[in-house]
């Protein structure tokens, strides 16, 4: 089974970036398709982004999309989620997630199918 930890999460304001690693240990990443999800306070845990085991497919929440990029080097056994404009609505826990890809290039929204799952890293936004 794989480990995963994410790191990189802060108190920013409205507009800035801040880019979150989430590292994995036990097995090498290849072998996984990852996924990004967030948790706000009193919210259900919703879909963010997401990437296929080789890095070439990628989808991302609309909410996100033109903001926030996922990318990995397996590599260094790591995913990132580089997040740009950031905005009071994007606070959140934020968690990686990975699902093991057996072959398949599709990547996955949907948060039962990932068996792994980080500590998260609190993200937050001041307006």
């Amino acid at each position: 089974q794989v480990q995963l930890v994410e790191s990189g999460g802060g108190l920013v304001q409205a507009g800035d970036s801040l880019r979150l690693s989430c590292a994995a240990s036990g097995r090498t990443l290849s072998a996984y398709r990852m996924g990004w999800f967030r948790q706000a306070p009193g919210k259900e845990r919703e879909f963010v982004a997401a990437i296929n085991w080789s890095g070439r497919s990628t989808y991302y929440a609309d909410s996100v999309k033109g903001r926030f990029t996922i990318s990995r080097d397996n590599a260094k056994n790591t995913v990132y989620l580089q997040m740009n404009s950031l905005k009071p609505g994007d606070t959140a826990v934020y968690y990686c997630a990975a699902d093991l890809a057996l072959g398949r290039i599709t990547v996955s929204t949907a948060g039962d199918e990932y068996d792994y799952w980080g500590q998260g890293t609190q993200v937050t936004v001041s307006s």
